[in-house]
C-alpha cells in the first residue's frame, strides 16, 4: 500500500512539472510570434506609404490582401562616397496574396529601367503597387553583402487605373 502512494505521488508531481514547463514555453514565445505578424497600425503608415523589415509579413484589411517583404535580391547601387559610371538598383521581392488569390511574388526595383526589366510599379489584384524607399543605402567600406537582413522598404498601394486599351465585362 504505501508503494502505491509513492508512486501516484511521484506521478502527480512529475505531471505538475511537465505543465508548468509548457506554461513557461508559452509565454516566452508569445512575444516573438506577435512581432513577425504585425498588422498595419498609424505608427507603420505614414503618408500612406507602408513600411515593412525584411521577412515581415502583415495582412493590409484597407486591400483584403497579405504583404510579406521577403528580401532584396540585388543591390547594385552605387555606395555612398563613390564615384560609378551607373547609379545603380535595388531590386526588393515582395509577396503578395488577396483573400481569394494565390500568392505572387513581385520584383519592385528601387527605379524603372525598361531595358533590363526592373519597373518600380506593378499592378495586382486591381491595385497598382509601389516601391518608395528602401533602405538602408549601401556604404563603401561595407558592400551590399552587409546589408543582408538589415532591409526596409516602404510601399504604397494605389487603386489601378483602368487603362484605354482594356476592355471591362
Amino acid at each position: 500500500m504505501f508503494h502505491k502512494i509513492i508512486i501516484l505521488s511521484l506521478g502527480i508531481f512529475a505531471l505538475t512539472g511537465c505543465d508548468a514547463q509548457k506554461k513557461s514555453r508559452i509565454n516566452t514565445k508569445s512575444p516573438e510570434m506577435s512581432a513577425g505578424t504585425k498588422s498595419t497600425s498609424p505608427d507603420n503608415q505614414k503618408d500612406g506609404i507602408i513600411y515593412l523589415s525584411e521577412g515581415e509579413n502583415k495582412f493590409l484589411r484597407e486591400y483584403q490582401m497579405n504583404v510579406t517583404f521577403k528580401g532584396v535580391s540585388e543591390d547594385s547601387r552605387c555606395p555612398e562616397g563613390v564615384n560609378c559610371i551607373w547609379a545603380g538598383v535595388a531590386l526588393a521581392q515582395v509577396e503578395v496574396m488577396g483573400t481569394s488569390t494565390r500568392p505572387m511574388i513581385l520584383n519592385l526595383a528601387s527605379g524603372d529601367f525598361p531595358a533590363r526589366n526592373y519597373h518600380q510599379s506593378t499592378e495586382f489584384n486591381g491595385y497598382t503597387i509601389t516601391l518608395q524607399d528602401i533602405a538602408p543605402y549601401p556604404k563603401s567600406q561595407d558592400g551590399t553583402k552587409a546589408l543582408a537582413g538589415k532591409y526596409k522598404i516602404g510601399i504604397t498601394i494605389k487603386k489601378a487605373e483602368p487603362s484605354a486599351d482594356s476592355t471591362t465585362k
